[in-house]
């Protein structure tokens, strides 16, 4: 039997004001997944990500985080990083991530010790004892996400955590989740950036207008789209075209098209009865982003691009 859900939640919505920024969301998370919760900015998954933590309150609906009904009772077992981060300045990073595992319950001394390997870990140790204002952006961020996870949460909820990093760091970052993942922890990740949706996660959840407007495996929601067909022939008319799609596009002597039904077995015997001649020929999957123009649009996908308020500072 497969384990219950690490997380759920059923008809949350909460209003601000006259903004109804999460409008009745239907989340499962399986345990021991890479869970991205995916749309632009505004779209409700800050809300949504407080709500499951029960830092804020649905003015609708319930949720469930480890089987917990009241989320704050999972919170020993969870590790959050919020999109606005936060170090105390003046304290080590030793003692910075040892002071986040002590709020979770963690002693301590154990935490320091913690602390030390972590560091060390992540090529680090040479700033255990350097001043959180001291240390660069990057260093400061991978101080925040080791006192994330130095009480080895069961379920790990990141918001946001690529804004700001560079490429080497987002790197890293993807490693350290997988390998989270593979000890066994549930994470889950806000983003509205889709390739880090589209390489990280096993099943998404597409949030646009506060709604979820799809929630399932990356492959599920690609496959909603039919793979296109790139056709590059030497001759510009034939016999064969009546066996390209009504719809194909046409630059020139190339053409795109979505698979026929029929697969691709009819149209090539079509285009070498006819002497087409074929210069070129690729059938690709549509990628996550097609799906996500198909499923929520082309303006909330036009929104991803925009940056979030931190990258906008950067």
């Amino acid at each position: 039997m497969s384990p219950p859900p690490a997380i759920e939640a059923f008809g949350l919505v909460k209003t601000f004001g006259t903004t109804r920024a999460v409008d009745g969301i239907d989340l499962c998370v399986p345990a021991g997944s890479i869970f991205g919760v995916l749309g632009p900015n505004g779209a409700g998954k800050t809300t949504t990500l407080r709500m499951l933590l029960g830092i804020i309150d649905p003015d609708e609906g319930h949720r469930h985080v480890l089987g917990y009904e009241r989320p704050l009772e999972a919170a020993p077992l969870v590790g959050y990083l919020p999109e606005e981060r936060g170090l105390y300045p003046s304290m080590t990073a030793r003692e910075a991530i040892a002071f986040m595992g002590a709020l979770r319950g963690l002693p301590l001394a154990e935490g320091r010790r913690r602390a030390d390997a972590l560091l060390e870990e992540h090529m680090l140790g040479h700033a255990a004892k350097k001043t959180v204002r001291t240390l660069s952006k990057g260093m400061a961020q991978t101080v925040q996400l080791l006192g994330t996870l130095i009480h080895k949460p069961r379920v790990i909820v990141l918001d946001e955590p690529f804004s700001g990093l560079d490429a080497l760091n987002q790197g890293r970052l993807e490693t350290l989740i997988r390998a989270q993942a593979a000890a066994g922890a549930t994470i889950v990740f806000s983003t509205h950036v889709i390739a880090h949706a589209e390489r990280l996660c096993e099943r998404i959840a597409i949030i646009a207008g506060g709604k979820v407007r799809f929630e399932g495996a990356v492959d599920e929601a690609r496959n909603r789209l039919r793979p296109v067909v790139r056709l590059r022939t030497r001759a510009s008319d034939g016999p064969w075209r009546v066996a390209l799609p009504a719809d194909a596009g046409q630059l020139g002597n190339d053409w795109r098209f979505e698979l026929p039904h029929s697969g691709i077995e009819p149209l090539l015997k079509a285009l070498i009865d006819g002497n087409a001649g074929i210069d070129s020929l690729s059938i690709e999957r549509p990628g996550l982003h097609d799906a996500f123009v198909s499923i929520a649009g082309a303006e909330a996908a036009a929104a991803l691009d925009q940056p979030t308020a931190k990258e906008a500072l950067l």
